[in-house]
């Protein structure tokens, strides 16, 4: 070799020498990338998540609002079992933080230690936690199972948006592996080495055109030159797209679409649900005060009872009543304890099955505030108060003769509230509002999406590709595309066994008839839920109204018998029966206020209109404020 033959091999060497170290920096920083740490991975799994989120809160509310799954160490449900010293089965009970490390546990400092607002509620010893509707709300919305379910619905419908665009981005690949052989089959043994590696990168882009390209490495080869002047290098590019069926963006990215709407929709699902969550809350809440309410009614009676058997016991020993109207007073007395005991009873089971509806451990020392429903209640002291009036008025007035004309008065909205508004404006709102009726009409056009995918799957398929290779294999050492092995395919598949597609392009056509049904069917159901949940405002006003009035009729029925008994002008048990019926008609009171209260939240929640917010409280419509509005 001459010297300038020895200066050009010995610059190749150098040369080769740094493509060495670049090629294997390269492989270096794709391992060091690509291996994270399973904490690494599930902090970026929740930043994209969130990034997913966050976008699609915008698109689908036009608002963002704080969104996160974590589930703190602190919640109130938790804080009951410990502080109140309550029974719990395992540590499973308390939170996954709480569990014991199994073998083999991924070193993540996972669950995540988080504080949530429950953390300021101040839990006495041996006292019951009093909470107001507002606490509820918010407590319920981080303490409850399905609430907390329904979130991690949407953190994963995001992680799974996040893998479907993950199919149009740069994909990189790294592999290596190492082969020793030994052959004894000659006079001596003979130990071979083969090492190689593989790095590269494929891309699907819109339009269906696929890339790919990699390169291949002899690394023994590389390292130690083997003695020749190949580096043992290789590099292929492939490309193919399709030109009949399956081509089109529509067609490609139909599943990223999908997976991008999906995301919508289980944010409006999500929406729904806290709607629906807080107005069961609300439901459930009042139901409880109610029967608080028929606690104190039921006692009142039967403190009323005992001292009606002791009076008429007084009066039987002066021998002013007999002895079988004293047994009369007697057995109301009983009656009405077995009816205070039932009442108690009856509150224990509501408010155990309450605490279980919001997340809280049903032996949990809870009691609600009954102001909420003192501040319901003044609406019925204010009818009450109205209907005394008129029957004092009417007390006063010359009643009509017996055979005077009978007119009905028909159920009116003369003292109608702020929500009992037109049918037709009621439904229209509905229609406008409604996220499950926008699911339901998104779900149409899905379904004819479906139709063009399953109509382009009968066409021919036509595919051109094309790919290159090279390798180092010079007698000189170096790449060089003229010793590249190009190759171009175009295949053709004619649609002469069709019968899947086929059967899947009916299946579809069906499948669009049930999604226009569905919307269809909701429609109706909506117009229904509308009609009846007015028509249940009016039927609990009106009975509010009659409540009052029977409420008015009973208490002057017993302040009259009382008068009467005393004058030995009636029996005691008409006196009883003026006591049980002022009961029942203080108790029908009471639940007409409630059924008002909550047919207002259902009807708003029905109309799409009932805001609630991330901590589970809610903002009600206002129809003066939107006709002010707009």
């Amino acid at each position: 070799m001459n010297q300038s033959d020895h200066e050009e091999s010995h610059g190749w060497r150098l040369g080769s020498g740094w493509t060495c170290l670049m090629i294997l920096l390269l492989l270096a920083g794709a391992v060091l990338t690509g291996c994270r740490s399973p904490q690494e991975h599930r902090e970026k799994a929740d930043e994209v998540a969130a990034e997913i989120i966050e976008a699609k809160q915008q698109e689908a509310l036009g608002k963002t609002e704080s969104f996160s799954i974590e589930r703190p160490s602190d919640l109130l449900r938790r804080r009951l079992l410990v502080e109140q010293g309550l029974l719990f089965a395992d540590e499973a009970s308390l939170g996954t933080d709480q569990l014991e490390r199994i073998p083999h546990w991924p070193k993540d400092n996972y669950p995540v230690s988080t504080r949530s607002p429950d953390a300021m509620i101040a839990i006495e010893p041996n006292k019951p936690l009093k909470l107001t509707l507002n606490d509820v709300l918010q407590v319920g919305a981080r303490n409850s199972f399905d609430y907390q379910t329904r979130k991690e619905r949407v953190f994963q419908t995001a992680l799974n948006l996040d893998l479907s665009r993950n199919n149009f981005r740069n994909l990189f690949r790294g592999e290596a592996d190492s082969t020793l052989t030994a052959n004894t089959t000659g006079d001596e043994t003979v130990t071979t080495v083969d090492s190689g590696a593989v790095a590269g990168v494929t891309r699907t882009l819109k339009n269906g055109l696929d890339l790919s390209s990699a390169v291949a490495i002899d690394l023994a080869n590389l390292l130690t030159q083997g003695g020749t002047s190949s580096l043992g290098l290789g590099g292929s590019v492939s490309a193919s797209i399709p030109l009949l069926r399956g081509a089109g963006r529509h067609i490609v990215t139909e599943r990223l679409t999908q997976a991008e709407r999906d995301v919508v929709y289980e944010i409006w699902d999500f929406e729904r649900f806290k709607r629906s969550f807080a107005v069961d809350v609300a439901r459930r809440y009042f139901d409880v005060l109610r029967q608080m309410d028929a606690v104190a009614n039921a006692r009142d009676n039967y403190r009323s009872a005992i001292t009606s058997a002791r009076w008429s016991q007084r009066r039987a020993d002066a021998g002013r009543i007999r002895e079988i109207e004293v047994d009369q007073a007697v057995q109301r007395e009983l009656s009405a304890r077995n009816s205070w005991i039932s009442a108690q009873e009856r509150l224990k089971g509501s408010l155990d099955f309450f605490k279980s509806s919001i997340g809280l451990p049903p032996d949990g020392l809870i009691e609600l505030d009954p102001n909420d429903l003192v501040q319901l209640r003044a609406l019925s002291e204010e009818t009450l108060e109205t209907m005394r009036t008129v029957s004092r008025r009417e007390t006063a007035e010359t009643a009509p003769p017996a055979d005077a004309p009978v007119t009905l008065v028909p159920a009116s909205y003369e003292d109608a509230g702020a929500l009992e508004m037109d049918p037709t404006t009621a439904v229209q709102l509905a229609l406008d509002n409604r996220l499950d009726l926008q699911v339901a009409i998104g779900e149409v056009y899905d379904a004819q999406r479906q139709v063009v995918v399953r109509a382009d799957a009968l066409r021919a398929g036509l595919n051109l590709g094309g790919s290159a290779a090279i390798s180092d294999n010079d007698d000189d050492g170096s790449l060089s595309f003229e010793g590249a092995q190009y190759t171009a395919l175009l295949s053709l598949d004619l649609p002469i066994e069709r019968t899947a597609e086929r059967n899947a392009y009916r299946s579809s056509l069906i499948s669009l008839e049930q999604a226009t049904r569905r919307v269809q069917s909701l429609e109706d159901d909506i117009k229904l839920a509308i009609r009846d949940q007015l028509r249940s405002l009016l039927e609990s006003r009106e009975s509010l109204k009659i409540q009052a009035q029977s409420v008015v009729v009973a208490e002057k029925r017993v302040k009259s018998s009382t008068l009467f008994l005393e004058a030995g002008r009636i029996e005691i048990r008409d006196l009883l029966d003026a006591q049980d019926s002022l009961l029942s008609a203080q108790n029908s009171l009471t639940s007409a206020v409630v059924s008002y209260r909550i047919a207002e939240l259902e009807l708003q929640r029905d109309l799409g209109l009932l805001e609630v917010n991330e901590k589970g409280l809610w903002r009600e419509y206002s129809p003066e404020e939107n006709d002010h509005d707009s």
